[in-house]
């Protein structure tokens, strides 16, 4: 599609506003509906609508799926590392009390690490689920197989 000079134009200026959103919901979410699941799944919708427009090559050479991987792993390293370390500080799991002096400040901090691990999590695992379905078909294409035409052998 990146043929289409308008899905183009169109493309450049919306992923960035996706991405801007994402972060508003991410950073906003301790205050108001949103948070790191909503932040993660609208980060990796820019990155499919990227990979749509400039094809999977590039947009695997924008966010290799080795980091893809990583950024998972970690997403949920951070997750439960704040969560055992209030455990650690004689809190119970995801008790955010013990983690700074002021409990406000604990609170906000402890929330906001969580949501980003979220949303870290959600943002490559969305983009994982997309490359399956990605993946499969085009390796359905190479082999010269039509989905429907698989289906209709079934």
């Amino acid at each position: 599609m990146k043929d289409n000079a308008i899905l183009v134009i169109v493309a450049r200026f919306l992923i960035p506003l996706v991405m801007l959103f994402g972060l508003y919901v991410q950073f906003h979410g301790e205050y108001s509906p949103g948070g790191g699941f909503q932040a993660g799944v609208l980060f990796a919708a820019a990155w499919i609508l990227f990979v749509l427009i400039y094809g999977l090559e590039t947009g695997l050479r924008v966010i290799p799926l080795r980091v893809i991987y990583s950024f998972a792993c970690l997403g949920v390293l951070l997750y439960c590392s704040v969560g055992l370390l209030g455990v650690v500080l004689g809190g119970r799991f995801l008790d955010y009390q013990p983690l700074l002096a002021s409990p406000q400040a604990a609170q906000q901090a402890g929330i906001i690490l969580v949501e980003f691990g979220v949303g870290v999590t959600v943002a490559s695992v969305v983009m994982m689920v997309f490359l399956q379905f990605a993946r499969r078909r085009a390796l359905s294409q190479a082999a010269g197989l039509e989905l429907d035409q698989e289906q209709d052998r079934s």
